[in-house]
């Protein structure tokens, strides 16, 4: 399998200066980011920190206050409706819940995108594609199997697969291997560093499990009250005496 390529030079996620607010609540504060064609990028921070309005802002659910968010070229809040629509079919999500349809089958799931997106896609297109994600995760033989009759694990999998169907060229994991048990969680692990090599794709990773973080990232982003305060390889992260940064270590990692 091909390793990654990133490109230091080539931003894909351009965040500068970003500020957002609820009322009298401060969650945002002045957040700067940036990531690469081709690198996996880990958010790490507690719960309530602010990590999903940040993704809710990259993906123009949410509108900033103040500060410019650039995705693949393009203003996010400046864009129309129409673009920012097909925008958002260049980056795939991910949910904690894996998000499934109960009522279709797993082919069903993963037809339903190409059905709703790629009109031009011939019934052999698509059945192609079904079996090509399928098979980059794992489970070819699940596909005519209810979601109710997956693990959890492979609701995350086939999660992964409805997502990458319409190859996006940004993939964004929302605590990829929460509720999982330690074998299922570095199985997930292993599969985003997979979707990065053969995919060649750029993906934010939130995420809580220091694990998950050391196993896919090419970076770590720690957020700490409404910013980020050190960016870098994991162990340039943790190694600090940052308080928030070193409890947050001491508390979560497991060896």
């Amino acid at each position: 399998m091909n390793q990654p390529v990133i490109n230091p030079i080539e931003p894909v996620i351009v965040i500068k200066d970003l500020y957002k607010s609820f009322e009298d609540l401060a969650v945002l504060k002045g957040v700067n980011l940036t990531v690469y064609k081709g690198e996996n990028l880990v958010v790490l921070g507690k719960s309530g920190s602010g990590k999903s309005v940040l993704i809710k802002i990259i993906v123009g659910l949410l509108k900033p206050d103040n500060g410019e968010v650039s995705v693949l070229g393009q203003q996010v809040d400046k864009i129309s409706e129409n673009e920012l629509n097909e925008l958002r079919l260049r980056i795939g999500f991910s949910f904690q819940s894996s998000a499934l349809y109960d009522s279709m089958s797993v082919r069903q799931n993963l037809e339903f995108p190409l059905i709703m997106n790629r009109k031009n896609l011939s019934k052999k297109d698509i059945s192609e594609a079904v079996v090509e994600v399928l098979d980059a995760v794992g489970l070819e033989n699940k596909m005519n199997e209810m979601p109710a009759d997956l693990s959890g694990g492979q609701r995350k999998r086939i999660g992964i697969a409805r997502t990458l169907i319409l190859r996006p060229e940004i993939m964004l994991y929302d605590e990829p291997t929460a509720g999982l048990d330690p074998i299922t969680s570095f199985e997930i692990n292993k599969l985003i560093k997979q979707v990065q090599k053969q995919y060649n794709t750029s993906s934010i990773i939130i995420t809580h499990d220091l694990t998950c973080a050391k196993a896919t990232g090419d970076r770590v982003a720690m957020f700490v009250k409404g910013k980020f305060t050190r960016i870098g390889d994991f162990a340039t992260v943790f190694d600090t005496t940052d308080v928030h940064v070193k409890g947050f270590y001491d508390y979560n990692f497991i060896q």
